[in-house]
């Protein structure tokens, strides 16, 4: 009878710690995204920075972490459909982890699958709303679908979230000189 109370008292302490944990990794991201709307491109690259490195760290699984890494080497090695079923694998140990999503979403974009890394981002988004590399990539897929109008309100929500984020201001102008030359 200890042994069970003991177990069910550490399993609560545990639970209560992962929500600790969770809530103190969502209020830091909240505080810097909040930092990242300022006008200034210097603290903004660094901030950017600790976003990203916030989300490549899996909350709760060192493993995971390690796995998602091995997969960006992959992909920095060029072994595109080995590093997807890295990622896939990720996903299936931890179907809530956006990132692992976004970096399976980059690997399918850069294979020429882009309704499959549409289909990725739109996951993603689901799960981090402010996600503006999700949605960057997600102007990039939409380019390549021809769904320029889509492209540019991605970029644009990207540009909201991130408004010294340079791409956004670049490619919704190469965008709409697209549409300028397709509609002569």
């Amino acid at each position: 009878m200890k042994n069970k109370k003991f177990f069910f008292i550490s399993f609560l302490f545990f639970l209560g710690l992962s929500q600790i944990m969770a809530d103190e990794r969502k209020n830091e991201l909240d505080k810097l995204f909040k930092e990242l709307k300022k006008d200034n491109s210097t603290l903004a690259f660094e901030i950017e920075q600790k976003i990203w490195k916030i989300w490549s760290t899996h909350p709760k699984k060192k493993q995971l972490t390690v796995m998602l890494n091995k997969g960006s080497e992959l992909v920095k090695n060029n072994r595109l459909r080995e590093a997807v079923n890295v990622f896939t694998k990720v996903i299936e140990l931890d179907p809530y982890w956006a990132e692992a999503w976004n970096k399976r979403a980059t690997v399918l974009y850069l294979l020429g699958e882009f309704q499959k890394s549409q289909d990725d981002i739109d996951k993603v988004l689901k799960l981090e709303k402010r996600h503006f590399g999700a949605l960057a990539g997600q102007g990039l897929v939409n380019i390549q679908l021809k769904n320029y109008e889509k492209a540019i309100m991605s970029y644009e929500k990207a540009q909201k979230i991130y408004p010294t984020m340079k791409s956004p201001k670049i490619m919704i102008k190469e965008i709409e000189d697209l549409i300028k030359k397709q509609s002569i």
